[in-house]
C-alpha cells in the first residue's frame, strides 16, 4: 500500500468515476484502475462497485475514513517538519459566512498578510452549520462565525459582539419610526434569511416564543441579497446589525428598534479540540485573539 493509491480511492469517492479521478490525478484509467486493484489484492476485499454509478462498497466505506485519517497525519507530520524553520508559512482555509466576511475579513487580513506574507489564506463562505460541520472533519482550519451553541469537539473564543435588527428601505412606511413594538411584525412582510442560517434560527425562535407568525415573502442565502432586497422596498428585514453599517451612512436602509431583539450575540473563532496546530493557525489564531472587539467592529 502507498499514498497515491490512497488518494486514488479517495478521489474515487468523490468524483464516483474512474475517468474523473483520473483526469484529477493525471493519470490514465487503467492507472487508476490498477492502483485500487492492488489495494483490494493487498485487503483481500473489494473496495469500489463498479457498475455505474461507481460507489464504495461497505469495506470501501470502512477504508476510506481510515485513508483520510492516514493522509491528514501524514499532511500534520509535513507541517511539523516544516514548522522547524520557526517562520509562520503555509496554507490556512477559513471558513465563513458571507456577512461576516464582508465586515471584518478585509482588514483582519491585510493586517496578516502584510505581517506574514508568507502565510496564504483561502476564504470559503457557507453558513454556521456548514461551519461547525466542516471544522469538526477537517474540511476547514478554522471558522469565524456566531457562537449560538456549544461543540463538545470544538475550541471557540468570542472576537465581537454583534445583534439582529428591523431594517426597512428609506421608502418604507415604518421608516418615519425610530421604534415599533414587535406586535407589528405580524403583518409586515419580511424578508428572510434561509433557514439554516444562524440569523433565521435565532429569529424564527424570537418570533415562536412571542407566538408571533412572520409574513415571509421571500428567503435568500445571505445578508447581502436580504439588503439588497430591501433597500428595493420588497419587504423589511430582520439582519445582522454590523452588516448595515455602509447602509445606514448611506440612507439607504433604516434601522428601527425592537425591544426584543436587542440580544447581543458572539462572533468568535472555532477550531478542533486537539487538532495540531500549524505556524501559520498558530499565529493566526494567536492574532485574532489578541485584536480588541473595536478592531472588528469599527468604522472604515
Amino acid at each position: 500500500m502507498n499514498l497515491n493509491q490512497l488518494e486514488t480511492l479517495i478521489t474515487i469517492s468523490k468524483t464516483m468515476s474512474f475517468r474523473k479521478a483520473g483526469e484529477l490525478l493525471n493519470l490514465t484509467q487503467p492507472a487508476v484502475s490498477a492502483q485500487i486493484k492492488s489495494l483490494e489484492d493487498e485487503f483481500k476485499t473489494v473496495l469500489i462497485d463498479r457498475n455505474q454509478p461507481v460507489t464504495l462498497t461497505d469495506s470501501g466505506r470502512i477504508f476510506l475514513e481510515h485513508a483520510e485519517s492516514i493522509l491528514q497525519t501524514v499532511e500534520d507530520l509535513k507541517q511539523r517538519l516544516a514548522d522547524l524553520n520557526q517562520t509562520p508559512q503555509g496554507h490556512i482555509h477559513l471558513g465563513t459566512t458571507t456577512s461576516i466576511a464582508i465586515q471584518i475579513l478585509p482588514r483582519v487580513l491585510s493586517y496578516f498578510q502584510n505581517q506574514f506574507p508568507l502565510i496564504k489564506t483561502t476564504i470559503h463562505s457557507m453558513t454556521t452549520s456548514q461551519i461547525m460541520h466542516n471544522v469538526e472533519n477537517g474540511s476547514i482550519d478554522i471558522g469565524i462565525t456566531y457562537l449560538f451553541d456549544k461543540h463538545p469537539a470544538l475550541e471557540s473564543s468570542v472576537l465581537y459582539y454583534d445583534t439582529f435588527e428591523l431594517v426597512v428601505s428609506s421608502d418604507h412606511p415604518l421608516s418615519r419610526y425610530a421604534h415599533i413594538p414587535i406586535e407589528k411584525l405580524h403583518d409586515l412582510p419580511l424578508i428572510m434569511l434561509s433557514p439554516e442560517t444562524a440569523g433565521r434560527r435565532f429569529v424564527d425562535q424570537i418570533l415562536r416564543q412571542l407566538f408571533i407568525t412572520p409574513q415571509v415573502v421571500m428567503e435568500l442565502s445571505s445578508s447581502e441579497e436580504v439588503k439588497r432586497m430591501v433597500e428595493l422596498n420588497l419587504g423589511a428585514a430582520i439582519i445582522s446589525k454590523l452588516s448595515i453599517q455602509n447602509e445606514l451612512r448611506l440612507g439607504s436602509l433604516k434601522m428601527i428598534k425592537v425591544n426584543e431583539l436587542a440580544i447581543s450575540h458572539p462572533v468568535g473563532v472555532v477550531y478542533k479540540s486537539g487538532r495540531y496546530l500549524s505556524s501559520a493557525l498558530h499565529q493566526f489564531l494567536l492574532d485574532l485573539k489578541g485584536m480588541q472587539e473595536i478592531q472588528f467592529i469599527g468604522s472604515e
